[in-house]
């Protein structure tokens, strides 16, 4: 299945990442060939991507945002849990992985992949329905960090499963009286952190499936985070904790 990824930053990225077929590069009549634009028209050239002129109608139908670009790509290439664990291991590191139970709004899905890949996680784990995929949208929203991310599509109860027998303790973000603040549990070791989705959080049998519940601490009038801001503090967290010395 073919698809077009727009904007400059996605376009770029998924060129470096080459993890996708290229079939062609659409560039607006009316851009300038010069900064990223120029970047982008040179990498697909050297990669024999056919480059074409549009006009800006057909470039608005692809996307209204598309900022004078859209690469004509094949489907995202999702990996398997054990790809993600073999990451790890093969940069010598305790795993670290996100897991997003069935999130549903692109702009939070790709902020959070950003979030992710900026901080070194090893993976995103995601279920296989009911969730939003990697769309184009979602590749806009994560300005191409989702093409170089691992990223898994499993059930989630058996993929935490697979973490804890790789040694990692799995802890579940939600604001409950029974979670804990992040001073109370240790994050620089082999972990999963587990986002539930806007409105309902974790489905039961994933939180049943969590070794511990953590609370980010709050002293606002707002009751809680949404779930892009609270996992990508929470991601931020785990990065420092394991990153200390």
């Amino acid at each position: 299945m073919k698809e077009f990824i727009y904007g400059r930053n996605p376009v770029y990225e998924a060129l470096r990442a080459k993890r996708r077929q290229f079939y062609q590069l659409l560039v607006s009549e009316t851009a300038k060939e010069k900064g990223r634009l120029a970047e982008i028209i040179q990498m697909a050239q050297a990669q024999r991507v056919k480059v074409l002129r549009a006009p800006r109608t057909r470039m608005d139908k692809i996307a209204m945002n598309s900022q004078g670009v859209a690469l004509e790509v094949s489907s995202y290439p999702y990996h398997h849990v054990a790809d993600i664990l073999d990451r790890a291991e093969a940069r010598g590191e305790a795993p670290f992985v996100l897991i997003l139970d069935t999130l549903q709004d692109p702009q939070n899905f790709g902020t959070l992949l950003r979030t992710a890949e900026s901080v070194g996680a090893h993976g995103v784990v995601i279920p296989l329905a009911r969730t939003a995929e990697i769309t184009a949208s979602v590749v806009n929203a994560s300005s191409g960090a989702s093409e170089h991310l691992l990223i898994a599509q499993a059930n989630l109860v058996q993929a935490i499963g697979l973490l804890k027998e790789a040694g990692a303790w799995i802890i579940g973000l939600e604001g409950s009286e029974q979670a804990q603040s992040p001073e109370a549990i240790r994050l620089d070791g082999a972990i999963g952190i587990v986002v539930g989705s806007e409105g309902k959080g974790m489905r039961p049998l994933v939180r049943k499936s969590c070794d511990l519940l953590m609370k980010l601490p709050m002293q606002g009038e707002i009751e809680s985070l949404n779930a892009a801001v609270a996992g990508s503090v929470a991601l931020y967290l785990a990065y420092m904790a394991r990153n200390k010395n």
